[in-house]
């Protein structure tokens, strides 16, 4: 069941929502769509689903053009933030009803209705009405009308953002599992690239509806393409500064400078982006060669046994993420240490050209 997109955009009133989009989802895979609000995800999967038609270009499913064909005609499930179901159904009926339009026999349909109750939590609740459901367990009940259909193309947009923390974590670990031994095609969209990463699979990074990579979600995060592929997939976001490259050296400002390693040795001097994620910058030393900087407290945040620094660096503010409680007073001097050979140096055109994370 793979789906193709091929040179597929979107256009409204002369606005590009998705500019001309190539991506092949195989059978059986998880992918995931990470990018902030309004980055296109969800109208990238609408067109997938047939909801909306693509300006130009076609979408293939199963080796067959179904650009233009209607969702009604598609077997395809899709799930949003904001959780639709049946007002005048019970639990049950919400979830049994594409069954039972499916034609599915009443032995059949109690079996599945019973098996995803059961990993939603939502068996004590079968009986009762939407209203009578709190906001968690009505998105529940949604997802499950469109988890026990079998369907070729399942569709989550942002499905967990309204659960509360407890289920969504539950929630998290049990989705990829529950899609495992299905012959059918996962897309799921978040902003969170935390989620991106538990879930593994495959990640499409997109930015002002432009896919910006797409491959093993592991393989994204540690080597991006470019600088906005490592922006979208940095939590919080990513720190960056110039640095001078010169022989062996390379120099943040005046006073701050290290041994080349091996991924920028053979660059060319001049002056390149240094990007660094804010857990690679800690109050403590995590590796021999991290490098000391001095910043101006600029926020200082103790968030359980994580601690989150805002420092000016010359005039740049820097992000700092650490486990466990690192007390500093607003407006004090914090000493950090830069893992710089998780680093990822950025050419002037903001392709990666050194450095894995």
């Amino acid at each position: 069941m793979t789906l193709e997109l091929k040179n597929v955009t979107k256009s409204v009133d002369g606005a590009v929502h998705i500019h001309e989009t190539n991506l092949t989802l195989e059978e059986g895979t998880f992918n995931v769509l990470l990018g902030t609000t309004l980055s296109g995800k969800t109208t990238l999967m609408q067109l997938m689903a047939g909801l909306d038609k693509p300006s130009t270009g076609e979408i293939w499913f199963n080796g067959k053009n179904v650009t233009g064909v209607s969702v009604q005609k598609r077997n395809v499930s899709m799930v949003y933030q904001q959780f639709i179901n049946y007002p005048h159904f019970t639990v049950y009926e919400n979830i049994a009803s594409p069954l039972r339009v499916a034609g599915a026999d009443a032995k059949t349909i109690d079996a599945r209705v019973q098996s995803v109750a059961e990993l939603l939590r939502l068996k004590p609740m079968l009986g009762r009405k939407p209203a009578e459901l709190s906001g968690g367990q009505q998105q529940r009940t949604a997802m499950a009308r469109a988890l026990v259909k079998d369907s070729d193309m399942i569709l989550l947009d942002e499905p967990l953002a309204n659960l509360d923390y407890k289920l969504r974590e539950e929630m998290r670990d049990e989705l990829p599992r529950l899609f495992a031994d299905r012959h059918c095609t996962v897309i799921y969209a978040t902003t969170e690239p935390t989620e991106a990463l538990l879930f593994g699979g495959h990640t499409a990074t997109l930015h002002e509806g432009r896919v910006t990579q797409f491959g093993p979600t592991g393989e994204i995060y540690r080597k991006p393409s470019d600088l906005i592929s490592a922006q979208v997939f940095s939590d919080p976001p990513l720190n960056t500064a110039t640095v001078m490259k010169r022989g062996n050296e390379v120099m943040l400002g005046p006073n701050i400078s290290w041994y080349a390693n091996d991924a920028a040795r053979d660059l060319p001097d001049g002056d390149y982006l240094l990007g660094i994620r804010a857990h690679h910058i800690t109050p403590f030393q995590q590796t021999p060669d991290a490098v000391a900087i001095e910043g101006h407290v600029l926020v200082a945040e103790l968030s359980g046994s994580e601690s989150v620094l805002h420092v000016d660096l010359n005039g740049t503010t820097w992000i700092s993420q650490s486990h466990g409680v690192h007390p500093f007073e607003v407006g004090s001097t914090a000493r950090l240490y830069v893992d710089v050979a998780r680093g990822f140096l950025f050419d002037r055109a903001n392709r990666l050209v050194g450095g894995l994370a």
